[in-house]
């Protein structure tokens, strides 16, 4: 039997991969403490009365080889899918290509969908499709005024390229021009975060856009036109914002997570729910323990292992640090910002918006949708029929979750669930998407600390870096544990990393931290 235990604080994709990992290919034993009873943190699915949300819409999809088989290992794809990819891990190959070899979702619940993936901009009440296109359609809608200023400001950004943006605000006008980021991206952008772009970090740019600009989002269209849709699952050679297709779990991302705890516990590891880690007890340069309360009772237990990975807020993770933790450490760690979101689910008879198809008319197709609309707090908005029909109890109606951003202090999260509701139907009314007499039913659920902000003290993270990477056997990862706003196989890959460094006996951490900065994900931040 191991003698060796590794404490994971948090159960969300980094801390349950990081389980995983280890009872692959280790004898280090996994005991994953966790605050909420729910598998997942934000990829978690959400079930309502058998409607089941998305918090936030989670692709299944990665340039990474290696992550994109671990989710197939455990999860196949889909009978009948099409596309041809051979991914190679760890020495051993998965053939995704034969359509006649996967389950049929119509009889077997643990499977990958194939998705087309659609996302589209609603702005001046009217959809366009995102990445832009300049098309004889996006000309119409916006009128020829705007579009020769959005052509003349991209020019001049092109010409006089700000090529040391220190702004998200900076970031965006350097890609599209200032006419192009004032119409699509200021809005939405500044919901997100409730700060200025002009005031958050160039950072959250280079992670989240990636390689888009206007140049490449006009070849990759250019190039569908001549070819047709990319079949390739894997789609190496197209930018992480331009995907046409994902893989998806029948029920949603936290099908997936389940499906690994339930493997977790039953091969000996340990998943504690309600446990909130409040103390983190070290000797000399080495983690020995943590303490959490149990949420429940009250009572405090103390967890001991020579392996710890942290998944909890970085703030949160400073705080419960002993003393003689540097006051700049303290005062870096207090001063990061996180945004809060709330999702509204609406079970609707009806959306008042369609698509026109050569057969006639249909409901729109958009897995998402982005609402550009500065007189409604609304900011994104996901049809979960699209994601997956098997989300939704009753396929005669229209299953969405409504995304707000907003900060706990907020007078929106201190509203009432019906009061929340009441906003959400009314401004999806009044931008003409529903008609409030549709709304059949609804649920509200709150998220804390959903995104970390690239303003505040971030700018001195590295302080706080630099401190922690003295504890060897202390590993953060994942995006709250990292305070780095990275996507569901960046926090996978992270946890990947952590257990690789451990078995090889490394004590630098360089290689986690470049997860989500290397060249498979975005452009050089210089």
């Amino acid at each position: 039997m191991s003698t060796r235990t590794a404490i994971i604080i948090g159960a969300g994709p980094a801390g349950l991969t990081a389980a995983a990992e280890l009872l692959d290919r280790s004898d280090i034993r996994p005991v994953v403490l966790e605050m909420s009873d729910a598998i997942g943190g934000l990829s978690r699915t959400v079930n309502y009365k058998g409607n089941r949300i998305d918090i936030g819409g989670h692709r299944f999809f990665s340039k990474s080889d290696r992550v994109m088989q671990w989710w197939l290992a455990r999860m196949p794809i889909e009978h009948g899918a099409a596309g041809a990819a051979t991914i190679a891990y760890q020495g051993k190959s998965r053939d995704v290509e034969r359509p006649d070899a996967g389950p049929d979702p119509q009889t077997t619940d643990r499977v990958m969908l194939l998705r087309s993936r659609k996302s589209r901009i609603y702005f001046l009440r009217k959809f366009f499709d995102y990445p832009i296109q300049f098309s004889a359609d996006t000309v119409a809608k916006l009128g020829v005024l705007r579009m020769v200023k959005i052509g003349t400001s991209y020019v001049k950004a092109t010409l006089f390229a700000n090529k040391q943006p220190k702004s998200l605000e900076e970031f965006f006008i350097s890609r599209f021009g200032r006419e192009l980021y004032l119409t699509f991206f200021k809005s939405y952008t500044e919901k997100v975060w409730g700060e200025s772009c002009s005031k958050i970090s160039a950072e959250w740019g280079a992670q989240r856009i990636k390689g888009l600009s206007i140049t490449r989002a006009m070849t990759h269209f250019l190039k569908g036109l001549l070819r047709g849709k990319d079949q390739d699952v894997l789609q190496k050679g197209t930018e992480t914002s331009l995907i046409e297709q994902f893989l998806y779990p029948k029920f949603g991302p936290g099908q997936m997570w389940e499906t690994v705890a339930d493997d977790i516990v039953r091969r000996g590891g340990e998943i504690i729910a309600h446990k909130k880690v409040t103390h983190v007890h070290i000797v000399e340069d080495r983690v020995v323990a943590v303490s959490a309360v149990d949420l429940q009772t009250g009572q405090v237990s103390r967890y001991a292992g020579e392996f710890f990975f942290s998944t909890m807020p970085v703030q949160e993770l400073i705080e419960a640090l002993p003393a003689g933790v540097p006051g700049n450490v303290r005062e870096v760690g207090s001063g990061l910002i996180y945004r809060d979101f709330i999702t509204v689910g609406l079970l609707v008879n009806k959306l008042a918006v369609s698509e026109r198809f050569r057969d006639g008319t249909r409901p729109i197709t958009d897995n998402w949708i982005y609402i550009q609309e500065p007189d409604v707090q609304l900011g994104r908005l996901q049809i979960f029929n699209n994601w997956s029909p098997y989300m939704v109890a009753d396929p005669s109606k229209i299953w969405m979750g409504l995304e707000y951003f907003c900060y706990e202090s907020d007078a929106l999260w201190q509203m009432s669930d019906a009061e929340i509701v009441a906003l959400a139907s009314e401004e999806l009314s009044r931008i003409g998407i529903i008609d409030r007499a549709d709304v059949v039913d609804s649920t509200v659920i709150r998220m804390p600390k959903t995104y970390p902000a690239y303003f505040g003290t971030y700018e001195r993270f590295d302080e706080i870096r630099q401190y922690l990477d003295r504890f060897a056997n202390l590993f953060l990862v994942g995006r709250n544990g990292m305070h780095k706003y990275n996507n569901q196989d960046h926090s996978m890959l992270t946890a990947i990393m952590a257990v690789d460094n451990i078995l090889a006996g490394r004590t630098d951490k360089a290689n986690i931290w470049d997860v989500n900065t290397e060249q498979d994900y975005h452009e050089a931040k210089e």
